[in-house]
């Protein structure tokens, strides 16, 4: 009998690319992932595109008609669970959850973030990345806990930063190594392979190094 599939619920907020980098993944069997429905905060987010194109259920939740962040977030949670899924997936959901949401879920909510982490949490991260005179930037997949963009990393890509690069250029290049990364990171979770235990992401059985599983692609780019 086969093993039911590992199911996933996707936030999303805006375009949706990294969602998109999952549905081709799976379309082309790298990601074994039931990709159950699609939920987003704002109605004209073109993910929601994304996902009635790929045929994913979809559905939107406006923050701003709720009274509280706890509200919304409890609605959300309401409106996820009907999923029944086993993770959850931020891609590019830009609301600052509540630590009850992030408990609901607790070692199966996952995000990516356009920094190396711990570097440049939060916001503007390309901007601040060069404003810094940063030689190298990336992105970080990483479980979600309580503290903002401070969660255990699975996988961390690194790119080099470029003579000449502005935020849109060096924006591009992570958005690249994103759509690698994530796909990676939930696979492993779909083998059974991946979980957060004490505060700290373990891959195979072993504890994974604080910057998480590295895939460095520097010298590629600096030829």
């Amino acid at each position: 009998m086969a093993a039911a599939a590992v199911r996933a619920v996707v936030l999303i907020s805006g375009t949706g690319t990294n969602l998109q980098a999952l549905i081709d993944a799976r379309a082309q069997g790298s990601l074994a992932l039931e990709l159950s429905a699609v939920i987003s905060n704002r109605p004209g987010a073109y993910g929601l595109q994304r996902a009635k194109l790929a045929g994913i259920p979809s559905a939107v939740l406006q923050h701003k008609e709720f009274a509280s962040r706890e509200a919304f977030d409890a609605s959300m949670a309401v409106a996820i669970d009907r999923y029944s899924p086993d993770l959850v997936v931020l891609a590019g959901f830009m609301r600052i959850l509540t630590p009850a949401f992030v408990r609901h879920y607790a070692g199966r909510l996952f995000n990516i973030h356009p920094s190396l982490l711990p570097k440049y949490p939060g916001l503007n991260t390309h901007r601040r990345a060069l404003e810094a005179g940063e030689r190298e930037h990336g992105a970080t997949v990483h479980f979600v806990t309580e503290e903002l963009d401070g969660g255990p990393a699975v996988v961390q890509a690194r790119v080099a930063v470029l003579p000449g690069d502005d935020t849109e250029t060096l924006a591009g290049r992570v958005r690249e190594r994103e759509h690698v990364i994530y796909p990676l990171a939930l696979q492993w979770f779909a083998e059974g392979r991946l979980k957060m235990e004490n505060n700290r992401a373990w891959l195979d059985s072993e504890p994974l190094p604080r910057h998480g599983h590295l895939i460095d692609n520097l010298n590629r780019e600096r030829g």
